[in-house]
């Protein structure tokens, strides 16, 4: 019965062998299916996020696209737009080499006249208005000053002499009298008349414009003149003062 058993299991041997080696087969088959299916899980894992790198950098290209059509179509508007305003300027350069072609001869006339009205004008601060008549001539033939400048230098000019003429002023200064130079003090009555007196009181005289020459008052003006020195210098407050003044002409009685 031993020997029955002894046989019989000799010969199941090699089946549960070959049973053995089919599932460690089995077994190996099933670890190696499983390895295989992670490593293709990580390839779709890594092909998804591709997948989604790709997405997004399509997505940032298309939006970057935009931004930039965007970008051109207002780049484009803004050359239109410079390159009208260049023209416009353009425009405006021309008529202004026109205008100044206009303006400089101008300048000239208006310096030449006010010259004309300082030679005929009453003989007051004589040095510092013709000083500022040869600024002014001088600045009309400098290239490098501009055409505004000179504008606004005569017009400047001009504005000096018209103040001149809503203007009461005392100075002193040098005046030949009766043959000999004397200090004396200057009134002026805006350009209406100019007056003079010597310090001692005793000389005085006024501007004759029609005969263009000086001549004496009589010594009765002496007190009236010393009250214009003190207004015009703001020591008195203003009063009627009886002055000579020059006769009115029909033409300007008129305008």
């Amino acid at each position: 019965m031993r020997a029955v058993w002894i046989f019989l299991l000799a010969g199941l041997l090699p089946a549960m062998a070959l049973a053995q080696g089919a599932a460690d087969s089995a077994l190996a088959e099933g670890e190696a299916l499983m390895t295989e299916a992670q490593r293709s899980q990580q390839r779709i894992d890594q092909l998804d996020d591709a997948t989604r790198e790709a997405l997004s950098s399509y997505r940032q290209a298309i939006q970057q696209k935009d931004q930039l059509a965007e970008y051109n179509a207002q780049l484009s508007k803004m050359v239109e737009s410079q390159r009208s305003e260049l023209a416009d300027l353009q425009a405006q350069l021309a008529t202004i080499e026109e205008t100044q072609a206009e303006v400089v001869p101008m300048l000239q006339r208006m310096v030449r006249s006010l010259e004309q009205f300082i030679e005929l004008d009453l003989p007051f601060l004589e040095d510092e208005r013709a000083d500022r008549l040869a600024q002014l001539q001088a600045l009309m033939i400098r290239p490098e000053v501009t055409v505004a400048e000179k504008y606004r230098r005569v017009l400047e000019a001009y504005q000096i002499e018209s103040d001149y003429g809503r203007t009461l002023e005392a100075w002193r200064g040098t005046l030949e009298v009766d043959g000999s130079q004397r200090v004396v003090e200057f009134l002026r009555l805006g350009r209406l008349a100019l007056f003079y007196q010597s310090l001692d009181g005793h000389l005085q005289g006024h501007w004759n414009a029609e005969a263009r020459q000086w001549q004496s008052l009589p010594a009765g003006y002496h007190r009236t003149l010393a009250q214009g020195l003190r207004i015009a210098r703001q020591q008195q407050t203003p009063v009627m003062l009886r002055l000579p003044l020059p006769p009115v002409s029909e033409q300007g009685a008129a305008q």
